[in-house]
């Protein structure tokens, strides 16, 4: 399937997200890798998780970059290589979807499938009092409370954060599509805004550093 969406969030700041649809081998053949990365994606026992990770590489493509621009430092944490793209990038997927976000400012993304499961393991990772009468709003909720906290620590990739005691997401309304979230670990306190929205049942969230 062809690109699904294109979010210019600011003149800065842009996402692109692609559905999953084709075959692995349809995807191979659509992408170049770099050699250790053709490496890398042997090692992938998933074939899910070998598409999904193929995808990001046509979204580059569709950046106007390619593998060969995006390397991984020591902890895993992507950038791009490319001196004369002076981007931030991160990159999410999950099950149908894969996205990427570029952008001159400090951000994180993730995308999530809405699943009842997120109800059982709330208490792991969030502090946030939230109404349950309503089951599949609180699982919404869930969802951009658990992409937000995911998408600031792809952001600060620091050993030791935990997403329930050290990322707490303010009260938002789901129809708003945003919220603010405060990061307070080791002496750092910084508030990031939070962009989310839902794309068929999956949730994709945002942030960007609050400057």
């Amino acid at each position: 399937m062809p690109l699904h969406n294109i979010i210019q969030h600011d003149e800065n700041t842009k996402i692109l997200i692609w559905k999953i649809t084709e075959s692995l081998n349809d995807l191979k053949a659509q992408v170049d890798l770099q050699p250790k990365n053709e490496e890398r994606l042997q090692t992938i026992k998933s074939k899910i998780h070998q598409r999904a990770f193929l995808s990001v590489r046509k979204l580059l493509l569709e950046a106007n970059l390619s593998d060969y621009d995006l390397e991984y430092d020591a902890s895993g944490k992507p950038y791009l290589s490319n001196t004369k793209t002076p981007f931030e990038i991160s990159i999410t997927h999950s099950h149908e979807f894969a996205g990427l976000i570029l952008s001159t400012n400090k951000v994180g993304i993730d995308i999530e499938l809405q699943r009842e499961k997120i109800i059982s393991i709330a208490n792991k990772f969030s502090l946030e009092q939230l109404s349950q009468k309503d089951k599949q709003k609180y699982i919404r909720k869930l969802t951009v409370i658990w992409g937000a906290k995911e998408s600031i620590f792809k952001i600060k990739n620091l050993k030791g954060i935990s997403f329930r005691n050290h990322i707490i997401v303010k009260p938002f309304k789901l129809k708003q599509n945003k919220a603010m979230s405060i990061l307070n670990f080791n002496g750092i306190f910084e508030k990031y805004r939070i962009h989310f929205l839902e794309i068929e049942n999956y949730t994709l969230v945002y942030v960007l550093e609050k400057q």
